[in-house]
């Protein structure tokens, strides 16, 4: 997600260390600010291919030096009007190992909604090595994302969702008026139940009698809904992060990045060396964001990304984002509070800026805002009024209840896109589900996979302790996913090695860890 910071400064470089090795866990994480789900129209369970050819060339895929084969699948956008706008969904296939490889390959499906399969496997392709062995790896930049029609607007998510003030919503709405105006797409049909159909047509097109399926985060919503309406289609689902099919995120998003804060500071406060260094750590986070509420700064600092002079502004609203983000990853997490005693402490807030900015150049590069909202706003915010978040437990998180009202302000001008009947209803599945949680997920913490596993009739659910948002490249979990992937069958696999998993040990200096 971020890209390398500027050589030289201690600050961006202790920051750098940590966010660039959290990039193997939670490259994800985008979708990450926003964290949202899934849907859309009517689909026949087996219908037929449509008449689109599917050929495959030799490419390159940035980040992989794995050997790449690409194409293009045209499709119709609407698929009850089959001769109108078509629209090109790109494909990547890297070609399994063997001569001969098992009939079934893994397909990813990535997260935001918003982020593109071959951006996902750019950053965490190593994790997927094992499987590569004896099965292609499929990559399908969904509708709307990548190099897949990608459907964009200029939002700054952290600014222009800071606000409850009428006056500022309504700029944000006239602001969503201009960019579907400007856009490639009819957002209507870029929405999950088109995803999981062209899917399914892609399937066809390469010849695989049936896929293995690897969701994470809203991933995890299209994986479930493709088993829903596919289910002969799918031999095993592995789903890392996962969201429950009656869940509408986003009521519960400022509470649960508010549990997964708190628990980081008991466990600093738990932590001897962690007490020592930063005893007042929650206090001083309270603090700082209330002294930001009030004046926000402005620091100059070397850009992390191009290394180029930058003044910027830092308030509480792009601190609650930098706060967000590093607690997907136990990594980043584990640099927070040094991060916090610098800015509120040491009245030295460059660690802090620099992450912030890092995490603003990889969401606004990662993640497709007009297809995010075309998923938002047809599958979820339909479904907002029936998750009861309390006002006071909005007004009791760091993020408050701003992020919400942009949300719904932006949902009330956006179209809507049809949604399957059945979108949210129960799913039984007999298909063999390895479900992924960790135990400190600020997004979708173990509950949700809780209730994903009622689900499948075979299934098993792993909790990793201390850890955040996307569990693939932790510890011995790629070894785990091939292993249920080979045998299709959780129940015996042995996953005793996840025991040695614990978060990672707290930064108490620029330079050194805990002990």
């Amino acid at each position: 997600m971020p890209a390398a910071m500027t050589p030289g400064s201690d600050t961006s470089r202790m920051a750098s260390v940590a966010f660039i090795r959290s990039r193997r866990k939670s490259a994800t994480a985008f979708a990450r600010i926003l964290g949202c789900i899934v849907a859309f129209c009517a689909a026949g369970a087996d219908s037929a291919a449509p008449a689109s050819t599917l050929k495959l060339a030799e490419c390159r895929l940035e980040g992989s030096a794995a050997s790449v084969r690409c194409g293009w699948m045209t499709l119709p956008e609407n698929r009850e009007a089959p001769q109108g706008a078509q629209v090109r969904i790109h494909v990547a296939v890297i070609p399994s190992l063997r001569a001969t490889p098992e009939p079934d390959p893994l397909v990813i499906l990535t997260g935001g909604p918003g982020q593109a399969a071959s951006d996902f496997y750019g950053t965490l392709g190593g994790a997927f090595g094992r499987i590569r062995r004896n099965r292609d790896i499929v990559l399908i930049d969904q509708r709307g994302t990548g190099k897949s029609n990608r459907l964009d607007c200029d939002f700054d998510v952290e600014t222009d969702f800071a606000s409850v003030d009428p006056q500022q919503l309504a700029l944000l709405q006239e602001r969503a008026r201009t960019c579907l105006k400007a856009m490639a797409g009819d957002p209507r049909f870029y929405t999950t139940s088109a995803a999981v159909r062209d899917l399914d047509d892609i399937r066809a097109a390469l010849g695989y009698p049936a896929v293995n399926i690897y969701g994470v985060s809203y991933g995890t919503r299209v994986a479930q809904h493709y088993v829903r309406r596919y289910p002969s289609r799918v031999r095993s689902v592995i789903l890392d992060g996962a969201v429950p099919v009656d869940l509408a995120l986003g009521p519960d998003a400022a509470p649960q990045a508010q549990r997964a804060l708190d628990a980081l500071f008991d466990r600093c406060a738990a932590d001897a060396g962690c007490n020592t260094a930063f005893p007042q750590a929650r206090a001083q986070f309270d603090a700082l964001r209330a002294q930001l509420q009030r004046e926000p700064r402005r620091t100059q600092l070397p850009d992390p990304i191009d290394a180029q002079p930058v003044d910027t502004g830092f308030g509480d609203v792009e601190l609650g984002a930098a706060v967000r983000m590093l607690t997907y990853s136990d990594e980043t997490a584990a640099v927070l509070p040094l991060l916090i005693h610098e800015a509120q402490t040491l009245q030295q807030p460059q660690g802090l800026v620099a992450q912030y900015l890092m995490i603003k150049h990889s969401t606004d590069t990662q993640i497709a805002y007009g297809m995010h909202f075309a998923v938002v706003c047809s599958e979820d915010a339909p479904r907002w009024a029936q998750e009861k978040t309390s006002e006071a437990a909005l007004a009791a998180s760091y993020m408050g209840a701003s992020f919400m009202a942009g949300m719904k302000a932006i949902c009330d001008v956006w179209p809507h896109g049809f949604v399957d009947k059945d979108f949210n209803a129960p799913l039984a599945s007999a298909a063999p589900a390895l479900i992924l949680s960790g135990a400190n997920d600020p997004v979708t913490p173990p509950d949700y996979g809780v209730r994903a596993l009622s689900s499948f009739k075979q299934g098993r659910h792993l909790v990793l302790a201390g850890q955040g948002h996307g569990q693939i490249a932790t510890g011995c979990m790629p070894r785990i996913v091939a292993q249920f992937i080979e045998s299709a069958d959780a129940a015996k696999l042995d996953a005793s090695c996840l025991d040695a998993v614990t978060p990672a040990p707290f930064m108490l200096s620029r330079t050194a860890t805990a002990p």
